[in-house]
């Protein structure tokens, strides 16, 4: 009895040890994705009142994590049952983050920054649905980022046990919502830091000059991030397509394949903002009769 007790511990010791090493090689392997998600998100979840960053963070890592509840059983089902589903789904989600990623650089090119006085009359008057649909957005994008995290990581135990394969993406799936949205949590509360610092010195000494430091760095960091972020919508989208459309895979095969992706992406997300405002006028234009 004892000894059987015993083999199930080391056959449990055993699984948690290949599990341990099939997550270090597909966190590795998704460590691109996971920094892209992390400029998203990160801009995603600025750009709010001090004492709603929280809550909002808190949030979109509920919905984060809602989509690893789906997405993970689903893939592996998928995978075993319906592979080609999974291609698909990648590439209707590249579009929207394609779409995502020119829509930020048409809104910079086309429309006028607003005064500081019309964005706070903006945000007075609607907060609370500005909050709704910025929470949505990010939940949306983290969706789909997940989807490529998860599928990449499956990919890398596709030969192991099923045992296997659902603790290693799960594994992966779980590190990927805390880890990214535990830092972002730290980005967006670093002006609170560097406050607490200069409060805790008397504005005086090393403590004074770090939390001065965090302080300024803080919307240099912001503004960094939505440029990161913008450009990590459009490599990956750009990547989605051209390792799952065969053809695109082979064009250019001279050009960089990170310059290859950016082109890929921006011209996906070109079209479907054509789309998009083509239907939004003839939808305006109908009920405007």
């Amino acid at each position: 009895m004892a000894s059987g007790i015993f083999a199930i511990f080391d056959d449990i010791a055993a699984l948690m040890d290949d599990v341990a090493v099939a997550s270090k090689i597909a966190t590795r392997k998704t460590a691109g994705i996971l920094g892209d998600d992390l400029a998203v998100n990160a801009e995603k979840a600025t750009g709010f009142l001090s004492s709603r960053e929280l809550p909002v963070l808190w949030a979109i890592t509920k919905g984060s994590l809602l989509n690893k509840v789906i997405i993970v059983p689903i893939a592996l089902l998928l995978q075993v049952f319906f592979p080609i589903a999974i291609t698909v789904v990648l590439i209707l989600g590249g579009f929207y983050l394609a779409y995502e990623g020119v829509e930020k650089i048409v809104h910079y090119l086309f429309h006028p920054a607003k005064t500081g006085e019309e964005v706070i009359a903006k945000r007075e008057d609607n907060a609370e649905e500005v909050e709704r649909a910025k929470i949505k957005s990010a939940v949306t994008t983290d969706f789909i980022l997940s989807v490529e995290i998860v599928i990449i990581a499956l990919g890398t135990v596709l030969e192991r046990s099923l045992t296997v394969q659902i603790l290693t993406v799960s594994v992966v799936a779980l590190l990927a919502t805390v880890g990214v949205y535990g830092i972002v949590a730290l980005i967006v509360r670093m002006d609170d830091a560097g406050y607490a610092l200069i409060k805790k010195s008397d504005n005086k000494g090393l403590l004074s000059k770090l939390g001065a430091f965090l302080v300024k760095a803080l919307p240099v960091v912001i503004k960094s991030l939505a440029f990161i972020g913008t450009v990590a919508l459009i490599l990956v989208s750009g990547g989605i397509f051209v390792h799952n459309i065969d053809y695109l895979h082979h064009l250019l095969p001279a050009l960089p394949a990170m310059l290859k992706e950016a082109l890929v992406g921006l011209v996906a997300g070109f079209l479907v903002v054509a789309v998009v405002t083509l239907f939004q006028k003839m939808f305006k234009d109908r009920t405007s009769r």
